[in-house]
């Protein structure tokens, strides 16, 4: 036997569970797979729920919220990004269970469930909290943000934590690391050490060992479980059918002129970063010129992405009923503009991927245009399924606008979803039978203990039996 063998066998690379042994009985509007994955999730007390959109991670967070507060009789904090804490408000009164506190600072908070954006979070006190969700917790994918280091350093004594996203990642093992860290399953240092190998000059090239890669995906599912598809974990997939994907790609042909702007002698593609953002501006009128005239010519809702703030200014004066929300505006209007959107109130809504391409539920609109596009894959799938998800009734149609210049944009983050795909398909594969046992497990999980050291008892220590 290899002496990496018999560690092994000495010690399980698990993540011991810290949470509710038998779970209480939950909302029967739940389907069976987010029953499972709730009760799964409070059993172990700290887990990561990595399932599409449209799969109803709120609906599970609530109820994991909701049963931790009543177990323990203390608050507990859902942090979400903008606009979304208003969403888990609605999503309560659909649940029938009482709609968490929307709150700005730590003076709002009332006995049970709360509900914040992140960009607040510095306004809490975590040891108010006997629980935590972090709502889109691809957050802490970036190791050095301030955000992740500011969650893990805030959380790091709450007994009971959650983490709900759609885009895990889990081939980035930095991401994996920062959940496991989070989550108090093992540092993101000590997961590298343990099941990795460095690779190449850069600090971000790790791949598993070869014979460790078993019991890597095994340690994951003790604390995360990941589904593109109820039927990934063996559920029926009634009720959870995609609508179609109509993709429209409208390429602005560049002329001299525009060539000439973009600082070109002549009309070529751009090929690197800069060349690419010089053409970009270039073009920008003759591309909101394109989307505005898709707006302007249907009576349907339209949800408009840009990538600068140029871009979305000119989008604002082209489309006469159309809102903007950029980075400079309020909090309190980037909330309002996204509930009115939803409500109908508002057309046409304009903004950029990165203020309101997260988490929110706006299956009500199938028609969006892209008029700026950077090449952050997560920023595409995100902003995207915010329309095109489960529970939208209608084929989605959407138009990518871009310059003959700009270069090959679209077909790169065609290929980085190709890629995205194929990981999530082989992570499934890899996770699905272990987290089917575990969905199911009606025990706790309890780590072995094999002493193999005597222990020595101080003479102090030891009292005599008469």
């Amino acid at each position: 036997m290899s002496d990496y063998k018999k560690f092994l066998d000495e010690k399980q690379f698990t993540a011991p569970p810290v949470g509710i042994a038998n779970p209480p009985d939950l909302s029967p509007l739940l389907f069976p797979f987010q029953r499972d994955l709730t009760h799964w999730a409070l059993r172990r007390g700290r887990a990561a729920v990595w399932a599409d959109c449209g799969l109803g991670k709120g609906w599970i967070a609530l109820e994991w919220a909701r049963v931790v507060s009543e177990h323990t009789g203390g608050n507990v904090l859902i942090l979400a990004p903008l606009a979304v804490a208003q969403q888990f408000q609605r999503e309560a009164v659909k649940l029938a269970v009482d709609p968490p506190t929307l709150c700005r600072d730590s003076g709002d908070v009332r006995p049970g469930m709360n509900v914040t954006n992140y960009d607040r979070l510095h306004n809490f006190d975590s040891e108010d909290f006997a629980g935590v969700v972090l709502d889109e917790s691809s957050i802490l994918k970036d190791y050095t943000a301030k955000t992740r280091n500011a969650l893990i350093a805030a959380f790091e004594r709450t007994r009971f934590k959650l983490c709900c996203t759609a885009t895990p990642a889990p081939n980035d093992f930095t991401e994996v690391g920062n959940h496991a860290e989070f989550l108090g399953a093992m540092t993101r240092a000590e997961m590298l050490s343990m099941f990795f190998v460095h690779d190449g000059g850069s600090t971000q090239d790790w791949r598993i060992k070869g014979h460790a890669k078993d019991d890597y995906w095994r340690w994951v599912c003790t604390w995360a479980a990941m589904l593109k598809k109820p039927s990934d974990l063996g559920y029926s997939d009634d009720g959870y059918e995609l609508p179609a994907l109509h993709i429209h790609e409208n390429v602005i042909d560049t002329d001299t002129a525009m060539a000439r702007d973009a600082g070109m002698l002549f009309a070529y593609e751009a090929r690197t970063l800069s060349e690419q953002r010089a053409a970009k501006r270039a073009s920008i009128n003759s591309r909101v010129k394109a989307a505005a005239e898709l707006a302007n010519n249907s009576s349907e809702p339209w949800l408009v992405w840009c990538e600068l703030n140029d871009e979305s200014a000119a989008l604002s004066r082209a489309i006469p009923d159309a809102v903007e929300v950029k980075g400079a505006d309020s909090v309190e209007h980037k909330e309002r503009a996204a509930i009115d959107f939803i409500d109908g109130r508002i057309r046409v809504l304009v903004s950029k991927p990165s203020i309101l391409g997260w988490g929110l539920n706006l299956q009500h609109c199938a028609h969006v245009a892209y008029v700026g596009l950077s090449h952050s894959f997560e920023q595409w799938y995100q902003s995207l399924r915010r329309t095109w998800r489960f529970g939208q009734e209608r084929e989605v149609n959407c138009h990518v606008i871009t310059s003959s210049a700009e270069g090959r944009i679209v077909a790169n983050l065609q290929r980085k979803a190709a890629d995205a795909d194929k990981m999530a398909a082989g992570m499934v594969v890899h996770m699905a039978d272990i987290t089917r046992s575990e969905l199911r497990a009606t025990s706790r999980t309890v780590d072995l203990y094999n002493p193999t050291l005597e222990m020595t008892i101080p003479e102090w220590l030891k009292t005599e039996v008469a």
